[in-house]
């Protein structure tokens, strides 16, 4: 239905074959018109508005004026002779007559394709527009009905051809490639009928709600996986940081006091801090009396004691 609303849309924006009122032709019956009026008038005879009327009708077929992006097919007899524009032509009336009138500028086509498996069997549903330009008027009249709706099933059937063979990640990822496929497939199909095909561009590519969640849900296990492999290769740098450490520290107590005293000054200098340090540690560094002043101070700041008597 989208297809068909489109190609209505199309051919909308295209000339109609529809007789056409210019000046050159009205002025072209106006003036025997009303030569014959004044013989009329002149003579008493209505056979002179007659003859008069029935020229200006016969002239006022000739002259007809192209667009400067038309170009005219003309028929004389049913035979092509040419094609006329842009600007003021004329032809013989009755003998002449204007088959189409060829549109060369830009056109644009939307089409679609509609639920079309890729190669690993998943449906789809693909808008694309094109953007089309008829560079041979000729052909385009004569080798081929209706050349917009040719070029619009030429489209979708080369869309969907396109699909068929290509998997879902190359269709979402490898959009630039399946255009440009895309356009070289629907221009050796439309050339002979005159016509070139300048881009197509592809607008939205929908997939199945259901697998737009699994999709999602893979996404995110990929990036928690990596999330996860990141904190292990920093646990395994800092691992190796305080091996380095301990090698430092192993044959140079003094320096491990030093850190221990630091680090207990780093920890209570908070007010309402609470360190946990243990009693090996306390044992081995003679750390008792640090901690208990440590601990006296630490009370004082929290305002928790009172003053002995």
């Amino acid at each position: 239905m989208a297809n068909m609303q489109s190609l209505v849309e199309t051919r909308n924006n295209l000339p109609v074959n529809t007789p056409r009122l210019n000046f050159v032709a009205t002025l072209a019956f106006l003036v025997p018109a009303a030569a014959g009026g004044l013989a009329t008038l002149l003579t008493l005879n209505p056979g002179g508005a007659i003859v008069g009327v029935l020229l200006g009708l016969l002239l006022a077929q000739s002259p007809k004026i192209a667009r400067q992006w038309e170009r005219a097919v003309v028929l004389r007899l049913g035979k092509f002779i040419g094609l006329r524009g842009p600007g003021l032509f004329w032809i013989v009336p009755f003998v002449d007559n204007i088959s189409s009138w060829i549109d060369q500028r830009v056109i644009t086509t939307a089409f679609a394709a509609e639920e079309t498996l890729t190669s690993d069997t998943v449906p789809v549903n693909v808008d694309a527009v094109l953007f089309w330009v008829v560079y041979d008027p000729e052909k385009a009249a004569l080798e081929v009905q209706n050349y917009p709706a040719a070029v619009s099933w030429a489209a979708q059937t080369a869309l969907r051809d396109i699909i068929g063979r290509t998997s879902l990640s190359d269709l979402l990822r490898g959009r630039e490639r399946i255009e440009e496929e895309l356009q070289k497939l629907i221009d050796e199909r439309s050339n002979p009928w005159g016509v070139t095909v300048q881009s197509v561009e592809m607008r939205d590519v929908i997939i199945p709600a259901a697998l737009q969640d699994a999709m999602s849900r893979e996404a995110q296990a990929a990036r928690e996986k990596a999330a996860r492999v990141i904190l292990a290769q920093a646990e395994v740098e800092i691992a190796a940081q305080f091996a380095k450490a301990s090698d430092s520290y192993r044959n140079n107590p003094t320096a491990l006091h030093l850190r221990a005293m630091n680090m207990l000054y780093e920890g209570l200098k908070e007010k309402g801090a609470l360190m946990l340090v243990p009693s090996s540690a306390v044992e081995s560094m003679g750390m008792g009396g640090f901690l208990g002043a440590a601990a006296l101070r630490q009370q004082k700041l929290t305002g928790g004691g009172e003053d002995p008597e």
